[in-house]
């Protein structure tokens, strides 16, 4: 594991911090090289990302990707209304200029907040399903300025089509080629106008996402009964898009909740340093938690979301911040318990490098467990259907159907997550950590880490294509080998990398794909000692492949 950076954990030196004219500066005077890889259009499983400073993410960018995107949708037939958000990263404004002035130029119908604020990713999906219900034709979509959790250098810009959730590669790769090949062409070919014009256009709408969205949270998690349980909750946007939806949701409902940091700041100077010191909202990092580490005993319960608030993170006041797994094998715990109008066939998804735990959870549970590649898009479907009661991924993204079994979002949604644990106490009298403690009595003990190995890229590529008899493995820390997988057994996809399992534990490795590293997600029920020889099983054996 590499060891976290002195700064860790601790305020930012403000010398450190991004210099945000100089990052807006960029995005509109930088050109991308069309022939360097790494300044093309790349959509990965969350958009595509960059930074203005590498010619990455610039106004040349996103003017060929709202084309690109205005072409799908002439394509398939989408007629319906685009519905667009931004998060608080600095690049988020100047990128949402640039795509209003293309989709008023192809005459898209765009909704744009009302009030010229942010929108949360789990916010756009909640409108695209919410107008689409019913509908069979003209059909909405939306697009996501957002780089998630990423440095406030970065910015972010993904696509989720009329289902709601993330746009799958079918998708994707349609809109990344003909982008590429529109910054080939200088632009040629995209439709433009001037931005005053393009926000007075009969297309752009102001639209107000706030309200319906805070009315039907109630039908999702039981705020009634956070209400009159009186649950002291704490909430920390970590200056990301939700921010200006937690007075509503507090007023509307009437819960004992505190947002103890509202403020909004490009630079995200009012954080902590995460495990490189580098600035990162990643709700799921102690050392980037640790201002609402700190407060816990302010509180029964307190929660952080990241910039887009399609992630979470769980602060409890009995042991701190919560592992990701941890919540979401709680959270499957009690959802399947305390929804009785969920359908008795509706399943658990996981991605395949998430903790086994939630298999022990669902087997206790009776429920049926689909495992996933990584990426939230292979849980669209089920979530849509209802036939997914919970689907989540060990990164701290989740999401689950209303308490009537209907569809709430097909994407991550780290509200309704945060607000989930103040129900947990409110029903149960127990925070989640202490939930988890009695879970694991009952079905052990996991002990979980994900660590990283450099590679070349060559080393990376003979990684993804490895197979089980290349690598040639009987026994895994002195248990017999159970099971060696290269697809995700519950949809049978390829996943990128391969996994080993034993009876008491397993391991999986995946080439990155930004890095030149590899990631061996590693998971034992024995102990932090049977963890470490999974662990380097799992690296000798890869050793002897490359």
């Amino acid at each position: 594991m590499t060891a976290p950076n002195p700064a860790a954990g601790k305020p930012v030196d403000p010398a450190l911090l991004a210099n945000v004219p100089r990052l807006v500066t960029a995005y509109f005077a930088g050109k991308p090289d069309a022939s360097d890889p790494a300044q093309r259009v790349a959509f990965g499983t969350s958009g595509h990302r960059g930074t203005s400073l590498k010619n990455s993410f610039n106004e040349d960018h996103i003017l060929a990707t709202t084309q690109a995107i205005c072409d799908y949708r002439r394509a398939v037939g989408l007629t319906g209304p685009l519905f667009i958000g931004i998060d608080t990263h600095a690049l988020a404004e100047p990128a949402l200029a640039s795509a209003i002035e293309v989709f008023a130029a192809n005459g898209v119908e765009i909704m744009i907040d009302a009030q010229g604020g942010y929108t949360p990713t789990p916010v756009i999906s909640h409108a695209i399903l919410s107008y689409n219900k019913g509908r069979s034709t003209g059909l909405g979509d939306g697009v996501v300025i957002t780089p998630s959790h990423n440095p406030p250098e970065d910015g972010g810009y993904k696509y989720n089509p009329p289902h709601g959730g993330p746009a799958d590669t079918d998708v994707t790769a349609v809109v990344e080629k003909n982008a590429n090949r529109y910054i080939e062409a200088g632009l040629k070919g995209v439709a433009r106008m001037p931005y005053d014009r393009a926000r007075k256009a009969a297309t752009t709408h102001l639209h107000d996402y706030v309200t319906p969205y805070v009315a039907d949270l109630g039908n999702t998690v039981d705020l009634a009964l956070i209400k009159s349980a009186g649950v002291r909750i704490g909430i920390d946007p970590l200056g990301g898009a939700a921010v200006h939806y937690w007075q509503p949701i507090i007023a509307h409902y009437g819960i004992n909740a505190t947002v103890v940091n509202e403020a909004v700041d490009p630079t995200f100077r009012f954080m902590t340093a995460d495990w490189d010191g580098k600035i990162r909202m990643d709700c799921s990092s102690p050392y980037a938690m640790a201002s609402l580490i700190g407060m816990r005993d302010r509180f029964d319960v307190a929660f952080a979301n990241d910039t887009d608030a399609d992630r979470h993170g769980i602060v409890t006041r009995s042991n701190g911040l919560m592992n990701p797994n941890h919540f979401l094998a709680t959270a499957i715990a009690y959802l399947f318990a305390h929804r009785p109008q969920w359908s008795g066939s509706a399943a658990i998804g996981k991605t395949i490098v998430s903790s086994s735990i939630i298999d022990r959870v669902a087997g206790k549970l009776g429920r049926r467990l689909v495992e996933t590649p990584v990426g939230f898009k292979w849980f669209v479907e089920g979530l849509g259907s209802g036939g997914f009661g919970f689907a989540g991924e060990e990164s701290a993204g989740a999401s689950f159907l209303k308490r009537d079994g209907s569809a709430w979002t097909t994407d991550k949604d780290g509200v309704i997550l945060g607000l989930l644990a103040a129900e947990i106490i409110a029903k149960t009298g127990r925070d989640p950590s202490e939930l988890f403690t009695e879970l694991t009595a009952e079905l052990g003990v996991p002990y979980y880490e994900r660590i990283d190995v450099a590679a070349t890229p060559k080393q990376k590529s003979a990684l993804k294509a490895l197979g089980p008899e290349q690598l040639n493995m009987t026994r895994l820390a002195g248990d017999p080998v159970g099971a060696v997988r290269t697809k995700a057994p519950g949809n049978d996809q390829p996943f990128g990398g391969i996994k080993v399992e034993s009876a008491s534990g397993w391991f999986a490795a995946r080439p990155s794909g930004t890095e030149d590293v590899y990631k061996i997600y590693a998971e034992s029920f024995r102990g932090p000692d049977h963890l470490k020889q999974i662990q380097g099983d799992a690296q000798a054996a890869i050793a002897k492949v490359f």
